[in-house]
């Protein structure tokens, strides 16, 4: 999905915030809708299928955790959340409830487009190939991983880091590379989505959390995904 053909749909009660935004992403090409009110975003969302949302957590009717929460088995697009800067936990919150990625406020605008745009990319259907390891199996085109016959729960987030992992097997990536990879821009050095994704993902695919032998953590290197022989 081009991001200049985009359909994005901005939660957002700030009336001047969500019109900058709105404009910025306008002039990039996107074709954008606000709403204001959490009360009608959720049926909003489900009813009009836009290609990614961007989502506040602090709007009056209904807050945008639980309109992540009641939207994500019925909108299978990107879910970009806005959240404080201070509030680690609400950022853990989202990540579990289904958000794929969020941006911290105060909106840097040329930010918030490059986290769409990586979202955006991740939404097209590659052509890609299956992986197995062991019972582990993971088709990129289906865009779906099984452990034996089970299918593994993953958000289109996970899935994209558990992807990423793999294919890269026996070879040792960054933070930052995982971050540039996943987002589109460079990592901070504070962000932790990627180590609560990688915590979520590991019991998913069988993998011990206090003993990975699939993923393991290598202190101050980054991660390394061990593949069994198919």
């Amino acid at each position: 999905m081009d991001n200049r053909c985009a359909r994005i749909l901005i939660v957002e009660d700030d009336p001047r915030l969500a019109e900058l935004t709105a404009e910025y992403l306008q002039a990039n090409g996107c074709a954008v809708t606000v709403e204001g009110d959490g009360g009608r975003a959720a049926r909003l969302i489900i009813d009009s299928q836009p290609d990614l949302v961007v989502l506040d957590l602090m709007l009056p009717g209904e807050d945008g955790m639980s309109i992540c929460r009641r939207v994500r088995s019925q909108y299978l697009g990107p879910i970009l959340m806005l959240t404080a800067r201070s509030d680690e936990l609400d950022q853990v919150q989202g990540l579990d409830l289904g958000a794929d990625d969020y941006v911290c406020k105060p909106v840097r605008p040329r930010l918030l487009l490059a986290r769409i745009q990586a979202l955006l990319r991740r939404t097209e259907r590659p052509q890609g190939h299956a992986l197995a390891f062991g019972a582990l199996h993971i088709d990129n085109r289906l865009r779906e991983a099984r452990l034996g016959e089970q299918l593994i729960e993953l958000t289109g987030a996970e899935f994209d880091l558990l992807w990423l992992l793999a294919s890269n097997a026996g070879k040792v990536l960054t933070r930052e590379q995982i971050f540039t990879a996943l987002r589109g821009v460079a990592y901070d050095g504070q962000d932790r989505s990627i180590d609560i994704r990688i915590s979520r993902i590991r019991p998913r695919i069988g993998d011990d959390p206090l003993q990975p032998r699939l993923i393991k953590t290598l202190r101050n290197k980054g991660y390394l995904f061990v593949g069994e022989a198919p």
